[in-house]
């Protein structure tokens, strides 16, 4: 074996115009047109990143990226079907107002008693119902103790009020 053909040991080392490996100028893998760099205070790579010291952002938008969209806009479609969908909700309720009363007037409680309980079972409904059309139109804006809270706590007060009052 001559000393200008490589040898298995010594693969990855290339020869030299004298023949010799050369070891030293050969750092390793490098792309098409790239020289050999000698690694200096500024090529040396960052141990942090620019971002380290900045706030953390959980969803896209938000202070630190104003350009992002959001997470989910409420589009005016979503309202639209919301809007339709607690509309057919309350003609359901009207017919269900209207069968309550009918079966407590059957159990001989007094017509205004029972229209009054009627009442407050479809507004009780209406208002629970406003709760979830609005939660599943847009759960992150609207599904929050300020907004549901109320509707549900007026929900659940009447539907009671509609049970006791109709018991006399």
């Amino acid at each position: 074996m001559t000393s200008t053909e490589p040898t298995m040991q010594n693969a990855q080392t290339k020869p030299t115009q004298s023949g010799a490996p050369d070891t030293a100028a050969d750092p390793g893998f490098k792309l098409p047109g790239q020289g050999i760099a000698t690694p200096q205070d500024g090529s040396l790579p960052k141990t942090t990143p620019d971002t380290a010291t900045q706030p953390v952002e959980i969803a896209p938008g938000g202070a630190t990226n104003t350009t992002a969209a959001p997470l989910r806009d409420t589009a005016g479609r979503d309202m639209a079907i919301g809007a339709v969908a607690f509309v057919v909700l309350l003609a359901i309720y009207f017919f269900v107002r209207n069968a309550y009363v009918h079966h407590l007037v059957v159990k001989r409680v007094a017509p205004s008693t029972a229209g009054s309980a009627g009442w407050l079972l479809f507004v009780g409904l209406a208002f629970l119902s406003a709760a979830v059309v609005l939660a599943v139109v847009n759960a992150s804006r609207y599904l929050t103790p300020a907004i549901t809270g109320p509707l549900v706590v007026v929900g659940v007060v009447t539907l009671v009020a509609a049970f006791f009052v109709g018991r006399r």
